[in-house]
């Protein structure tokens, strides 16, 4: 590492750890427990929350990226300090602000959001957050290719498996031919996680709305043996009489 290197990537840490500690402050002067309490019954797997609407989100967002004119190189290693708290809203922040620089997006920004899973990504609001402000970013304008989350499929974080799917549901606009994407999830559709069975039914409810005859064909092949929340969500908008093509037959586990 050359010595202007050096320079710039202390200099950056050092802001990350003031911007760090500002976002904190921000969390604590503006805390509400109602609202903590409002939104409790979401987080099957808890909400360690402050309590912040996101509208007051947003408000700091907008200080911080218009304002302070923090760089991105800056937001980045700021995001290391609040994905790992535990806490909602450092972890909010950290996608917020990334999604600010949405045309700065390189490939190295697939493997920033990698390193938040193994760290701190711990519900399905800021998996799907992810999916829909950042990750559909980079497959949309072709920075990586879905390929790229071929390891998550099988991460030991659920959310991050969610987060294969539910990333791939903007990728249906773009093709009218699904059976690459079929294929990509046919490892996950014996998942034995709620909030991957969840995601998986997403995708497939979305996908069937664009190429119902592609998809119905598709879900034929697991309708016996994949878990049935899969099912309850991909045929959520089917009428009466089409979901019944997708009951488990007798004698099926």
């Amino acid at each position: 590492m050359s010595f202007f290197v050096s320079l710039h990537y202390n200099y950056n840490t050092m802001n990350s750890s003031i911007l760090f500690s500002e976002i904190q402050n921000f969390c604590v002067d503006n805390a509400s427990e109602a609202l903590v309490k409002k939104y409790t019954r979401y987080f099957k797997e808890g909400y360690n929350a402050y309590g912040l609407s996101q509208e007051l989100l947003q408000s700091k967002v907008d200080d911080i990226v218009k304002i302070q004119l923090v760089d991105f190189a800056t937001i980045i290693q700021t995001s290391h300090l609040l994905i790992p708290t535990g806490k909602y809203e450092e972890t909010s922040f950290a996608i917020l602000l990334v999604k600010e620089f949405k045309r700065q997006f390189t490939p190295e920004i697939f493997n920033e959001i990698e390193k938040w899973f193994n760290v701190g990504i711990s519900n399905w609001a800021h998996c799907d957050t992810i999916c829909g402000d950042l990750i559909s970013v980079l497959l949309e304008k072709k920075i990586i290719i879905f390929h790229r989350m071929d390891t998550w499929r099988t991460s030991e974080n659920k959310f991050q498996r969610r987060a294969v799917p539910v990333a791939l549901i903007k990728m249906l606009k773009y093709s009218n031919e699904y059976q690459p994407l079929f294929d990509f999830i046919e490892p996950m559709m014996m998942d034995e996680e709620r909030e991957v069975h969840q995601g998986l039914g997403w995708f497939l409810r979305e996908a069937w709305k664009k190429n119902p005859e592609q998809t119905e064909m598709y879900m034929m092949q697991w309708k016996d043996t994949a878990p049935r929340l899969i099912f309850q969500y991909a045929t959520e908008r089917m009428k009466p009489e089409q979901k019944q093509h997708f009951k488990r037959a007798r004698g099926s586990r």
